[in-house]
This record gives C-alpha cells, sequence and structure tokens, in this order.
C-alpha cells in the first residue's frame, strides 16, 4: 500500500489530506472536510489535471495582450504542449470573453477562450 499527502485546493480551507491506494487504486481519503477534498484527491492520485491560464497578444485591439485559459482542465502532463501551441498564437480585436483563441489545444480536445474583452482601436 502506498500512501501520498496532499493539500487540498478544492477549497480556501486547505485540509491536508492524506490518501491511500493499492494498485494504482484509491483504497481511502482521509482529513477532508467537504466532500470536494475526498473528490480533488481521487482526481489528483490517479489523473492530475490542471486549468492553464496565460496571455495572448492582441492586433488592432486598444490592448496588446488579453488574458486566456483552458476551458476545462486538461491533463498536467499536456500544460507545456499547451503553452507552447500558444507561444505564437494571436487574436485579433474586438476579443470578448468566451471567444474562443486556439482550438483543441496542444491535442488536449479543450479550446482555449478568452477571459477579457479587449475592444478594437
Amino acid at each position: 500500500m502506498e500512501r501520498r499527502e496532499l493539500i487540498c485546493i478544492g477549497c480556501p480551507m486547505g485540509c491536508p489530506l492524506s490518501v491511500e491506494t493499492e494498485e494504482g487504486k484509491v483504497i481511502s481519503v482521509t482529513g477532508n472536510t467537504c466532500p470536494r477534498g475526498d473528490s480533488y484527491a481521487r482526481k489528483e492520485v490517479t489523473n492530475s489535471t490542471r486549468i492553464v491560464t496565460t496571455t495572448v497578444r492582441v492586433t488592432g485591439g486598444v490592448q496588446e495582450m488579453v488574458s486566456v485559459k483552458t476551458k476545462t482542465d486538461i491533463p498536467k502532463g499536456k500544460i507545456f504542449d499547451c503553452v507552447k501551441a500558444l507561444k505564437n498564437a494571436q487574436a485579433e480585436a474586438p476579443v470578448r470573453i468566451g471567444d474562443v483563441i486556439l482550438q483543441n489545444a496542444a491535442g488536449t480536445g479543450v479550446d482555449i477562450v478568452a477571459t477579457k474583452n479587449v475592444d478594437a482601436l
């Protein structure tokens, strides 16, 4: 049996979690004070995922950059591929919150969307 210690990021409490696994399967989760902690711990030890946030250049806008994020979480191992795919990405103004900036980022099946409005010049 293997044990992993985590700090929960499911809510602001930051509970210290202890996860016991056997042959890649979660046997128990302790230390959580809410159901989100149990869910977070199980997902973190079996299939870690993250939301990626960054910025992308804007052409013809009142601002030069727009903040973006993955629409949903992606596998942790794909983060650098996703950021690399965004390195040369550009958005043309006007940009609205929710606009898709890049489809299927790094083959994850997840789109990159704008999180800010940028008006055209």
